[in-house]
């Protein structure tokens, strides 16, 4: 019996079905995203307080609160946090309804309860410290994938990948183009992405950069894709220009 190879479903990404291998880009088209990247950025990027330092905890205390809350929310109430519980030794020894009410006004309640509990984990286990290895702090509940990497590049310096919302939707959409990014393959794809394009030097400016043009050009419903430096090789862009540029072929429409 003749065996037929099967064809990708029509809309569908090819190579996104289970088990199959999404391409990585050419060297030479990594290495022109990341110096485009890296030149925005100097240009562009945001000033914020959390980047102004490499202490593991601000860092950390920076990235919970970052999570699902926007950062003109967050700009005062981290420095207020900071003033307040400067160190996981201080945030150790609060009592944890304080911390809360330190919180307010950001809501999502698990993330100080368990950046109070990471403190006083981070005291008994590891004097007051955080571990600079992916192992150890993804052993610490509510460390993820992504907080671990934002922690290694941001604070140690480390060669860390990142990949959340806007990182994830920038890179499906120059790199991908199509398809659907919640696919288990496809974000595998993405996070294999997002190590591929790692610089050798300037990691820490580079993973800003990359969260900072999700967030200011390659925005979700609103992309500005005539100042954008990547749309001589953007896949999206592409696709719709395919698609006869029409108004209605919206930017990652799957994303």
């Amino acid at each position: 019996m003749v065996s037929r190879r099967r064809r990708a479903a029509p809309g569908r990404t090819p190579g996104s079905e289970a088990g199959a291998v999404l391409p990585l880009p050419s060297p030479a088209i990594r290495a022109r995203f990341r110096r485009r990247l890296l030149a925005w950025y100097r240009a562009n990027g945001r000033d914020l307080p959390w980047r102004r330092t490499t202490d593991p905890y601000h860092i950390l205390v920076s990235e919970i609160m970052l999570q699902q809350t926007q950062v003109d929310r967050v700009r005062p109430k981290y420095d207020e946090w900071i003033a307040k519980f400067p160190s996981f030794e201080a945030l150790a020894a609060a009592d944890e309804e304080e911390v809360v009410r330190t919180w307010y006004p950001l809501g999502y309640n698990i993330r100080p309860r368990r950046l109070h509990a990471i403190a006083r984990e981070a005291v008994a286990r590891y004097g007051g410290a955080l571990p600079g290895d992916e192992a150890a702090l993804r052993s610490f509940k509510g460390i993820g994938p992504y907080t671990a990497g934002a922690v290694l590049s941001f604070a140690f310096g480390r060669r860390a990948a990142i990949v959340d919302t806007n990182v994830g939707r920038l890179l499906f959409r120059v790199f991908v183009g199509r398809g659907d990014r919640g696919a288990h393959a496809v974000r595998r794809h993405l996070w294999a992405l997002s190590r591929a394009l790692l610089p050798r030097r300037h990691v820490f400016d580079f993973n800003q950069a990359l969260m900072d043009f999700g967030a200011l050009v390659c925005q979700a419903r609103t992309p500005q894709c005539g100042v954008c430096p990547m749309s001589g090789f953007c896949r999206d862009l592409a696709r719709r220009a395919r698609a006869g540029g029409r108004g209605n072929a919206r930017a990652g429409a799957d994303v």
